[in-house]
């Protein structure tokens, strides 16, 4: 699968899902631009990517803040004429109750987790429909399809993304844009890892698969919906969580 001659941004690029999309794309021919709040991560991306002979980009984005989403969006446009992939990867919780739940928190869970997306997509959109095509793809999460305790504000925002995916889908398909969205289920990234021990082992005994997703399986779902292979899906939201959620 060859993506040669596109021009990918990716959110939540310097680590985890978005650490394996980028360089999955990368891989496949495409000129990526990792995105992340993270600087020292993402120059050990571009280093290490550059170690194998693969050149990464990287802009330095707060999706927490509007105007930063919308920077990185002018400057990566000032040094490519259009995106032709946005893949909105990034994504931040904590696990705790609502009733407990600080109103920053909230406030800064939505807003890197839906308001990011939001304002980053649109920033990007009218490059794509200048150009009359695009692939969008929207990481949510399996909590934004069915729910999940402990992560009721994360899985708000996420449905959000969601719903989101689905009614921009409806509004650019004329322009032969395609939006779709992938729900990873518990997936082995440093966000996980994080988590208590116990929290992990009941995880893994309700999946199916009895282990967690690695990172590039999530990217190659990403990587379907970013490439020509998708071109006839649009606004489809695509469950990854090794059984976890197809009752859902």
């Amino acid at each position: 699968m060859r993506l040669d001659g596109k021009t990918a941004l990716v959110t939540g690029g310097a680590s985890g899902i978005g650490r394996a999309t980028v360089m999955e794309l990368a891989r496949c021919g495409a000129t990526v631009i990792c995105a992340d709040v993270d600087a020292t991560r993402g120059a050990q991306l571009v280093r290490e990517a550059a170690e194998t002979r693969i050149a990464i980009e990287f802009l330095a984005v707060d999706l927490a803040d509007a105007g930063s989403a919308r920077r990185c969006a002018g400057e990566a446009l000032k040094r490519h004429p259009r995106i032709d992939i946005l893949v909105n990867a990034a994504g931040w919780n904590d696990i705790q109750p609502f009733v407990d739940n600080p109103p920053e928190y909230m406030d800064r869970v939505v807003a890197i987790n839906l308001g990011g997306t939001l304002h980053l997509t649109q920033a990007l959109l009218p490059s794509m429909i200048a150009a009359g095509r695009g692939k969008i793809v929207n990481v949510s999460s399996d909590a934004g399809r069915v729910g999940s305790s402990g992560e009721t504000t994360y899985a708000a925002a996420k449905g959000g993304v969601i719903a989101f995916t689905k009614s921009l889908a409806r509004e650019v398909a004329r322009y032969s844009i395609n939006v779709n969205c992938v729900c990873p289920g518990p997936t082995d990234t440093p966000m996980l890892q994080s988590r208590p021990d116990k929290l992990k082992e009941a995880f893994i005994r309700a999946i199916p698969f009895r282990r967690f997703a690695k990172p590039q399986e999530i990217a190659d779902a990403i990587l379907f919906f970013a490439s020509p292979r998708s071109d006839y899906i649009t606004g489809q939201v695509l469950s990854v969580s090794g059984g976890l959620t197809f009752a859902g």
